[in-house]
């Protein structure tokens, strides 16, 4: 069976995000000065063959930690649809 993963890749909230910040001012010049915080990270959809939801969930989860994401600087989150 197929499935659709979504992975979510975010910038660690320890570290400093340049292009979160780039996009808070960005918000500010338009006047939108009601958003205290930006964090800008990836979304990855995958079509994964597996047997089940939770062995497509394993195949995302080693290819995120694999290839996907720097987890010196980034974490992510997997979810099976």
């Amino acid at each position: 069976m197929t499935y659709t993963v979504q992975i979510k890749v975010m910038p660690l909230k320890e570290l400093l995000d340049p292009q979160g910040k780039a996009v808070m001012g960005g918000l500010q010049n338009l006047g939108l000065n009601g958003v205290e915080d930006v964090r800008v990270g990836k979304n990855i959809t995958l079509q994964v063959a597996a047997d089940s939801p939770e062995n497509a969930k394993a195949i995302a989860e080693e290819a995120s930690k694999k290839l996907l994401s720097n987890p010196v600087m980034e974490y992510f989150e997997v979810s099976v649809n």
